[in-house]
């Protein structure tokens, strides 16, 4: 059928037009499918400058890019997401994008704050020298209550699968899994406040007087471990009062910094709600509080740290072995493609979703997602440009590229050009074939989820 479905697109007289599409959006995997038309006007006069159709577009429809930033669902735009961040994230070590270079005199650190333990896991473990650990060798551990051994000897290779699966599942704390990963933005909104009042501490200011002397910067992203709990790598920074364009005071230092980050990693917890059967608890950062300075000749350089957020905000749970969509009312949780660990987490998200007084963490819509439904990637106001701004630079440049304009300088709104846009959504994705067609034109390795749906066109 696929092979049927592709000599079919392939055969049309219009293959050349979409192949050139397929090729602009870099090998999209569900593109969106829209018929429509824009007409560019000049708000002064009224005359038409331009006008687009669809329906001299292949099959009378405009495909465009899904924009993702999945990579599981749409390698093409989750890169374009990646490179995005990974120029967010650098402007705000190195200057740039609005950013004055002066930044990179500002102390800054790439810190990681990781979760408690649950129980233990099957685990990788590399020495120094790159050889591989045994996984949890312990002498004489015995067993657990349910007559599973509590030792692993085995030196685990990279893809085993065994790897963040529980030595025993039924020991392995379930709820306090999902709970934590449904409260870690709220531990880190509480992380960022404990931290200022930190620093103003160590300068012996009140928290009010801090915030005319200094500003806290950062940019971060969160990060699935194998065994399913999110932790978070953030660039924390540290400015005058007018952002990066002011230098912090001469107290701050990067030593200071990482003061007040440990201290303040180990005084917040969040209190988890209590239901019957389920009793509230306190969740806190685990022990493992990973901090080191960002220089631009050392060891852990902007590049590097760039690079590293920027890859982890175009993944999700994907490692856990669990969905990249939301579990449906119709699902039945037993016949889900996941591992066997990945649906012990989704069963209790959903149990636990099910008690009112759990209402409000939203465990049942976030069940695909183990729990956890913050953003994988977020920013303080002041640490650098936006992704929002980094996309409009781009149509601005599409728009410059046309070359459509009333033919004034555009000193007032009369002078930019008015768009006015029709659109219909008609469906999204690709057919069998048209997926095989699109890896063999842009060279690009699709997901198995590319089908169209939608409108037949």
């Amino acid at each position: 059928m696929a092979a049927r479905d592709m000599a079919a697109r392939f055969n049309r007289r219009d293959f050349g037009a979409w192949a050139a599409r397929t090729r602009r959006m870099g090998g999209c995997a569900q593109p969106v499918h829209l018929r429509g038309r824009v007409h560019y006007l000049d708000p002064l006069t009224g005359e038409i400058l331009h006008h687009y159709s669809t329906a001299r577009e292949p099959g009378g429809v405009l495909r465009v890019a899904c924009k993702t930033r999945r990579a599981s669902r749409c390698p093409s735009c989750a890169e374009i997401y990646r490179a995005d961040t990974y120029q967010l994230v650098r402007a705000g070590l190195t200057g740039g994008k609005g950013v004055p270079a002066t930044v990179t005199q500002h102390p800054a650190a790439f810190v990681t704050l990781t979760a408690p333990s649950f129980g233990p896991v099957h685990a990788r473990r590399e020495k120094p020298g790159g050889a591989v650990a045994p996984c949890h060798p312990r002498r004489n551990a015995g067993t657990c209550p349910h007559g599973r051994a509590l030792s692993c000897t085995v030196r685990h290779a990279a893809d085993d699968g065994r790897l963040g699966q529980p030595l025993c599942s039924e020991c392995y704390d379930y709820a306090g899994s999902v709970l934590f990963n449904a409260l870690a933005p709220e531990l880190w909104r509480r992380f960022t406040m404990a931290l200022r009042r930190r620093l103003a501490k160590a300068a012996g200011l009140t928290l009010k007087d801090l915030g005319e002397t200094l500003t806290v910067s950062f940019a971060k992203v969160a990060e699935y471990q194998r065994r399913g709990v999110v932790h978070f790598h953030a660039v924390i920074r540290l400015d005058g009062p007018g952002g990066p364009d002011t230098p912090p005071p001469g107290w701050a230092t990067g030593d200071v910094l990482a003061d007040a980050v440990r201290a303040a990693a180990g005084a917040v917890t969040v209190q988890s709600p209590a239901a019957p059967g389920v009793p509230a608890r306190s969740l806190a950062w685990g022990d493992q509080v990973d901090i080191r300075a960002i220089t631009a000749s050392g060891k852990l350089t902007d590049q590097a740290v760039a690079g590293y957020i920027a890859k982890y905000a175009t993944k999700a749970a994907e490692c856990v072995g669990t969905l990249d969509r939301r579990v449906r009312a119709t699902d039945d949780v037993d016949d889900l493609p996941v591992t066997a660990h990945a649906r012990r987490l989704i069963a209790e998200c959903l149990r636990l979703g099910a008690l009112e007084e759990m209402a409000e963490l939203r465990l049942t819509d976030w069940a695909h997602m183990l729990g956890f439904r913050g953003h994988f990637s977020t920013k303080s106001r002041r640490y650098s440009t936006t992704l929002g701004a980094l996309r409009q630079a781009r149509i601005d440049h599409n728009r410059r590229d046309h070359g459509i304009t009333t033919g004034r300088l555009p000193l007032t709104e009369e002078d930019e050009v008015l768009v006015v846009a029709h659109w219909r959504y008609l469906g999204q994705g690709l057919t069998p074939g048209e997926a095989l067609l699109t890896a063999a034109l842009t060279g690009r390795t699709l997901p198995p989820i590319s089908t169209y749906e939608g409108t037949p066109t």
